[in-house]
């Protein structure tokens, strides 16, 4: 059965942005607070991935399955599954006892970064689904919508990912993880509360089969879509922080806390910077009087130059060229701000590409692909900074921007 109700577009949009901010501020901390408390309890590069990998397994498993769970069950049923689940997620988290050993805490913290996967995916499937039902009409106002909401939702991100080493500092592990528990449980009641009806409720004759898609522009971009992010998360992840940490800390408890901080504040800003960036990305590209055929084309000459940022930064590691954090500051936020632009495009083109009946089908699809290009980066992170250090994740991080730039190539607007 569908809602034949028509929503009211800006009060619904506000309302489905304002959740997704609510998840992305946890997801934020929740990243920072197991990164860096498992990190100071002595955990390998390797085995810091390793707490990620079901989180992005259960990321591709989801999006397969979360827009079929839409189109059959509506998207705000999604969107209240994916906040709720994360609550659990935090709850689970808490229950942690450090004395349990190595193998039982990596196990134990996998299976609850995994529900955060399954979380994160059906609420980001189902807001980003949202926006194609709830924009108007007009030249470049897909574009715009979608830029505002994916580009204000990782600014949030970034300020969770600050959060997240701020509470750590100052609270510790548990009391960090309750609070943030009990702060989104009270934001879910209030979406529950306030979401105005209208939104498609879903149709039983949704079959499963219906994921795949046959259109060749959607599937080329899924396939850019996994490369590019995993060109982000094979340095993101692991690498930078950990380089970082060894950086910035003296190994002292206070020297574990200013490292903490000036960690989650580079994240935060990187992040920030990027979901910024996002959000201008309609106006830099001149969305409004570009056709499709037109940003594609500006999605391979955009993701093309990144190929080049993270093969310099490689090169000025493995040369320990003079002032190499500040290079390394520098050349990242360049690489967001570049990234950005990418990310911007594909999240635009994915809703250009895809019809209103396919729209939870088809985003569902694509950020299956995305998670995928998480999980081999998350792979990749650690056993890249195993075996070579930072230079190898940056090196590895170019090789997977340029086969991005393969695949977008192959778009056909």
């Amino acid at each position: 059965m569908t809602d034949t109700t028509k929503p009211n577009g800006l009060a619904a949009y506000a309302t489905v942005t304002a959740a997704y901010w609510a998840f992305m501020l946890t997801d934020g901390a929740l990243r920072m607070l197991v990164l860096l408390h498992f990190h100071a309890l002595g955990f390998s590069p390797v085995q810091l991935a390793y707490l990620f990998v079901l989180y992005e397994v259960m990321g591709v498993i989801t999006n397969l399955s979360a827009g079929w769970l839409a189109a059959r069950f509506g998207l705000t049923s999604t969107l209240y599954a994916g906040l709720g689940l994360q609550i659990v997620a935090l709850l689970a988290l808490a229950q942690f006892d450090p004395a349990w050993g190595l193998s039982a805490s990596v196990v134990y913290v996998m299976c609850v970064q995994g529900l955060s996967g399954v979380a994160k995916d059906l609420a980001k499937m189902s807001a980003k689904s949202a926006v194609k039902v709830l924009a108007p009409e007009g030249q470049g106002m897909l574009f715009k919508w979608v830029a505002v909401l994916t580009g204000s939702k990782n600014a949030v991100k970034g300020l969770g990912f600050l959060l997240g080493a701020v509470l750590l500092a100052v609270w510790g592990f548990e009391t960090s993880v309750w609070v943030v528990a009990a702060v989104l449980g009270a934001i879910l009641i209030g979406v529950v509360a306030f979401m105005p009806a209208g939104l498609p409720r879903g149709k039983k004759s949704a079959k499963f089969s219906h994921v795949f898609s046959k259109d060749s522009n959607i599937n080329r971009l899924s396939l850019a879509r996994l490369f590019l992010f995993g060109a982000r998360d094979v340095w993101f992840v692991v690498g930078i922080p950990i380089y970082f940490y060894a950086v910035l800390s003296d190994g002292s408890e206070a020297g574990n806390r200013a490292a903490f901080f000036m960690i989650g504040s580079f994240m935060a800003v990187w992040i920030i910077l990027y979901g910024f960036v996002q959000g201008l990305a309609p106006k830099l590209l001149k969305g409004a009087s570009s056709t499709t055929p037109q940003i594609v084309h500006k999605a391979v000459v955009w993701c093309a130059a990144l190929t080049l940022i993270p093969l310099v930064l490689a090169g000025a590691v493995w040369l320990d060229m003079p002032g190499l954090t500040a290079i390394l500051v520098v050349g990242l936020l360049v690489f967001g701000f570049v990234f950005a632009v990418n990310s911007s495009v594909h999240s635009y083109l994915i809703l250009a590409f895809t019809t209103g009946e396919r729209v939870t089908m088809d985003v569902g699809f694509y950020y299956m692909s995305n998670a995928a290009g998480r999980l081999v980066g998350t792979l990749l992170s650690g056993l890249s900074y195993q075996l070579g250090g930072l230079p190898f994740c940056l090196f590895t991080a170019a090789l997977m921007a340029g086969a991005a730039t393969l695949a977008a190539n192959r778009l056909r607007g």
